[in-house]
This record gives C-alpha cells, structure tokens and sequence, in this order.
C-alpha cells in the first residue's frame, strides 16, 4: 500500500487511465498510510476517510465508464484549514472559532478541487489563523518534520509539507502570506509555488490582505503545474481574481538571464544552506542560463510588512472579547496588540514601501529573468518554537528575509528541494520571477527537477524508506 501512496497525482493518473490502479486503491492507501505516519508528525486536524472513499468510489466508476470528471479525478488532496471546507469546520487552529455547523462553503480553491474530481482526505494544520512561519497552534499542537519529528516543519502550510513528504496526499492546498508554502516546503523537502497575486481566487478574504495568495504544494513540480491549473478557475466571489490561464512554458532555461543573491545584500545564512543554494545556482549555468552574481538592491523591508502583518493579525481577532483573547496563542495576542496601536498613517507608510518594493523590483526584472535566493538562511530547528534557542529576535520573520518581501510585492515565487545538510535536513532554493510570470517560475523548476531530481529520497517515518 505505502508504494501507492508514494505515487505522484500524475503517476496516479496514469495508472487510473491505464487500469492498473483504481482510485479507490490510491485513496485507501493514502488513508494507511496517514493512519501509520500523522501520529509521529501532526499534519491533520481532520481526516475525513468516509468521504474520501465514496468520493473515490464515484471516481472509479467514472473510470470505469471513460468518463473522468476534469483533471484530478481520483486523486487524493489535503486542505489546509484555513480554507472552507464544505460540510466540516475551519478552526483555523483556534480556540475561539466554534465548531457549530453547518459550514455550507467551499473556498474557491477547493472547489475547484471537487469540480475536477479530486478526493479530499482531510484538513492539515495551521499555527492559529496563519500567523506565524512555524506550525503550532493552542487547538492541536505541535506538528513535526518528517525528517526530524524534534523539529519544525515551517509554517504556516506545515501540515500540508509534512502530508506530501511522507505520502499522505500527493497533492495539498496551502496559503502563503509571507512565506507560507515556501517555508515549510524548504524545511520538508518538497516543492510549493506561490503563485502571482490574484491568479488564485480566495474567499472570504484574508484578514493580512492582499499579503495572502493561495497555492499548490506537492512532491514533484508537474504536479504543483496541475493543481494550480485546477484552482486558477474564475470565482466571482473574489474581485481581485486574475484570469485563469498560466500558459505553459518550454522546459528550457538556456539563454536566461538569471539573478543569484545569496543574501539579498542583508541576511546571513547558515554555511552549508549557502553551499547547497550556490550548488544549486550553477545548475542552471549547466543548463544554458546565463547567471550572475548580484542584488536587487533592496533594503530589509521587514518593518514595514510587520506594520501590515501585525494589523492583519488585529483584524482577525478585532470581534473577540478580553476573555476569548486570552485563549489565544500569546505570540498571536502579542502582535495583534502591537498591530491595533498602528495608525492608518503608519499602514499607508507601509504600503509606500511596499510599491516602491514593487516598483524597485519590477525594474530589476527588466534586467534579470528570473531571481534565485536561499527559501531560508537557516535548517529545522526545534519544533514547538517560533524561533530558533537563543535567536536574537523573538519573531519568525527573523529567520525568513528572502520569503516575505516578495509576498509585499506579490511575485510568483517558488522552493524546490536543493539538498541537504549533513544532519539530513533539507535545503531549499527559491525561485522568483516577475509579476506574471508562474510559467517561467514553474518551467525552470520543471528544468532543475530533471536536471537534479529528488524524488528518490523519502523521510523515514513510518515504512518510508530514506
């Protein structure tokens, strides 16, 4: 059972349409193998396996009939919960949101996924209301790296990078407000995108603003294309929505002009994070692309997204009363607190900075096709901490300066799997490209995929081979 579960959606797919595997099969596995591994890691508040195998049971007869329904028939998903869920609560992670029914709402995301046939497993877990860069929360608690259950997985989408690691769902939705796929997919080992704001419709909407995208996390890059195509369907419940179509790009870098900024001109990194990226940085010259050394040229802007960040996380609890904010995860309150003393004056000084952000790196992209950086500084470290023991600052966004600027200026950007350090813990690259460009991103990931390919290393929980 677990070598079906270990299947990408695209391996998935092909067996479904050559017979040789019923999505029935695919769902019970995937369903095994979250009953052997969700214990040692926490990815899933909810696991929702009578649903999924008469969702799988209608899909087999779909089959059956040569009659799939859209592009992910049969194929097991998991839903970060934050994301409505059509039939089951979103809790965010959060005491205070009650469980009470009836919850008659899918979010665009995953509707698309039912429309196109998906089979949803269950929910992953989030830090409460997706605050924060690491995955813990006062409702379920730690969740755990599959490569080392003593460590993070990232946040905020840790449940969904765990889930795809060790099998249980080839693909998951996840969110990313400042590096939220990002992060935990450096720190899993597997591959996420955050796509161009707006190319994936999102309601209700996010209290961080148009901080939050909505994206795909998945164990290989053709499948986080897949999803993404699924998802990026129209919804009018979102005016910011863009229009659908990511047009597919060749699987071919030569000729690039591709930036590598190993700091960003402001952010140490860990010496043998910094050996993989640079490793990694070269396989595109192996591959044609022209690459060079330098920086966009930016400023740390991490005051200015704690100014938005912190009065998103004010919004998002502004209706509690002093008693149900105490239930709170104290990181949490403490922000929120910081962000209600924030004047308008204060946000609209921060979104200065950020167009000018965006502005200073929409002219650098003139230059540079693409722009290559570490996804972290820095490995796993202890899981149930926001920060590493004796960090100098108390908050995530300390240890994650090359993943929130460019949420502040709403660029596709992506972490594919670059290696690891010699304690086995896995480094990731990130990969940046101009506002509109996802089919460059994702075609220059497809491109280091085949040209350093990862899929053969697995976590070791469970009966996961390594």
């Amino acid at each position: 059972m677990a070598e079906i579960a270990y299947l990408t959606a695209s391996e998935m797919l092909a067996a479904f349409r050559a017979g040789s595997l019923s999505p029935v099969e695919a769902a019970s596995a995937v369903l095994a193998r979250i009953a052997e591994a969700d214990p040692s890691v926490n990815a899933f508040c909810l696991v929702t396996a009578d649903e999924a195998l008469d969702a799988a049971r209608a899909s087999e007869e779909r089959w059956r009939r040569g009659e799939p329904l859209g592009l992910l028939d049969g194929v097991p998903v998991s839903v970060k919960d934050v994301l409505l869920t059509r039939g089951h609560p979103t809790l965010r992670g959060s005491r205070t949101i009650a469980p009470d029914g009836p919850w008659p709402d899918d979010s665009p995301a995953v509707a698309r996924v039912r429309e196109h046939g998906g089979v949803i497993v269950g929910k992953t877990t989030t830090p409460e209301l997706g605050w924060k860069g690491v995955t813990d929360n006062p409702l379920t608690g730690v969740t755990r790296n599959p490569w080392d259950t003593s460590r993070t997985p990232g946040g905020s989408s840790g449940g969904a990078s765990a889930a795809v690691a060790l099998g249980m769902a080839p693909l998951a939705l996840g969110t990313d407000g400042g590096g939220s796929v990002r992060i935990p997919a450096g720190f899993t080992g597997v591959f996420a995108h955050k796509p161009t704001y707006g190319r994936v419709p999102h309601f209700p909407a996010s209290p961080f603003g148009t901080l939050a995208h909505v994206g795909p996390i998945a164990w290989s890059v053709a499948d986080a294309e897949l999803l993404l195509e699924v998802i990026s369907g129209p919804d009018s419940r979102d005016w910011s929505a863009l229009p659908p179509s990511v047009p597919a790009a060749p699987v071919d870098v030569r000729g690039l002009r591709i930036a590598f900024s190993p700091t960003l001109g402001y952010a140490p990194v860990d010496a043998e994070v910094a050996a993989a990226v640079e490793k990694a940085a070269a396989v595109f010259t192996d591959l044609g692309a022209r690459v060079e050394q330098t920086d966009p040229g930016f400023a740390d802007p991490v005051e200015a997204f704690h100014v938005l960040w912190f009065a998103g996380a004010a919004k998002s609890v502004e209706s509690l009363s002093p008693a149900r904010r105490e239930l709170l995860d104290p990181g949490l309150r403490e922000i929120s607190e910081q962000g209600a003393r924030h004047s308008a004056l204060d946000y609209l000084t921060a979104t200065a900075c950020r167009m000018e952000l965006g502005r200073l790196m929409g002219a650098f992209h003139e230059d540079y096709n693409l722009l290559l950086t570490p996804t972290l500084p820095i490995p796993a470290f202890e899981a149930g901490r926001e920060v590493p023991p004796d960090w100098p600052s108390p908050r995530w966004t300390s240890w994650t300066p090359f993943t929130y600027p460019f949420n502040m200026t709403q660029q596709p950007a992506a972490s594919v799997p670059c290696g690891f350090t010699s304690a086995g813990l896995p480094v990731g690259l990130q990969v940046v490209g101009p506002r509109h460009a996802d089919a460059r991103v994702l075609a220059a990931c497809r491109a280091f995929e085949q040209a350093r390919p990862w899929h053969d290393r697995r976590p070791g929980v469970g009966d996961s081979p390594q």
